[in-house]
């Protein structure tokens, strides 16, 4: 190693296989790289083209996908703090506080995607010389025409902002969308809502599309149970036991069923029997399980009571022409 000091400028420091260390720079120059490994002619190029600006746009893209990773990190980071934060502990029962955290979430995390993608390819043509300037004003151009052309799909991402803006349903939300789609919220976009029916069939609805929403587990439910009995039994009895099926099931239930079974009344006066419906408040989405099993119960108790269900039943009166003796 020679090293000359002087003065004046410090001379660079001179290292065998290295181009020279230069301490006002601050960098080393892999000049002799390209002759220490042994490698075909294209890569001693590519090697060669590197010893000028290619190493420090080469650490430029990497800061570059440093700064990308580091914004998709703390969007993932920022959206398990808000769902940790109101999360109730309760993991069978979803509040709406945690579905709306669900769902901002996934979208939050989609556009930080798209964002970043994008941002990632102009850097990365800024870095290779490309002027993005046009580029950018041309993609506000292509996006103008892109709107007049593809309505649907802007009509699709104004309707899906305004579904998120004024929560109208969340991931976790059990919906019915305009009497054709039924199913539990799986994923939603700008574009798409994705739902689960009962079957594990999978719907994507445009939100564009969307005209009336039915939300079957918002805030609460109730689970509606109508029960046939026989004209011979007493209602009042068939009243009492329906209450006390009720009560038991709230007790043994309480997460679910959140109130006591209430009786409203005769419903309906059928051909084989009088029906008599029944409301039972539930957690959201918890009617239908709540239902099943309050006919179970209902079942038991009437066994037990000796309430009969009745069955169709069918009168038959005959008249016989008499006949003359003779």
């Amino acid at each position: 190693m020679e090293e000359r000091v002087g003065r004046g400028p410090r001379a660079p420091v001179r290292i065998p296989g290295f181009a020279r260390l230069d301490p006002e720079m601050g960098m080393v120059r892999f000049a002799g790289m390209a002759s220490m490994v042994q490698s075909p002619e294209w890569a001693r190029g590519v090697l060669a083209r590197m010893e000028g600006t290619g190493w420090s746009r080469l650490a430029h893209l990497l800061l570059v996908a440093l700064a990308c990773a580091g914004i998709l990190l703390a969007v993932k980071f920022v959206t398990r703090a808000v769902r940790r934060a109101v999360d109730d502990g309760n993991a069978d029962v979803t509040s709406d506080a945690e579905r709306r955290a669900d769902t901002l979430g996934a979208v939050l995390t989609n556009a930080a995607r798209v964002l970043v993608v994008a941002f990632f390819l102009l850097m990365t043509l800024q870095e290779f010389g490309v002027n993005i300037g046009p580029l950018v004003a041309g993609a506000g151009v292509a996006g103008v025409a892109l709107g007049f052309g593809a309505q649907s799909l802007v009509k699709d991402v104004i309707s899906g902002f305004f579904l998120l803006m004024e929560n109208q349903f969340g991931v976790g939300d059990i919906i019915n969308v305009d009497d054709k789609h039924t199913g539990t919220v799986e994923r939603m976009t700008l574009r798409i809502t994705q739902l689960r029916d009962s079957e594990g069939r999978a719907h994507f609805v445009p939100n564009g599309s969307i005209v009336r929403v039915v939300v079957l587990s918002k805030d609460f439910a109730r689970a509606l149970v109508d029960v046939e009995v026989g004209y011979g039994t007493d209602p009042d009895k068939a009243f009492q036991v329906l209450r006390e099926a009720g009560r038991k099931l709230h007790e043994d239930m309480p997460e679910q069923a959140v109130e006591p079974l209430e009786v409203k009344g005769i419903e309906v006066l059928g051909p084989s029997g009088f029906i008599i419906r029944t409301l039972t408040k539930t957690a959201p989405g918890a009617q239908w399980e709540v239902a099943r099993e309050l006919r179970r119960r209902i079942l038991l108790a009437f066994r037990e009571t000796g309430i009969e269900i009745p069955y169709p039943q069918r009168v038959v009166h005959h008249r016989g022409e008499g006949r003359a003796d003779n």
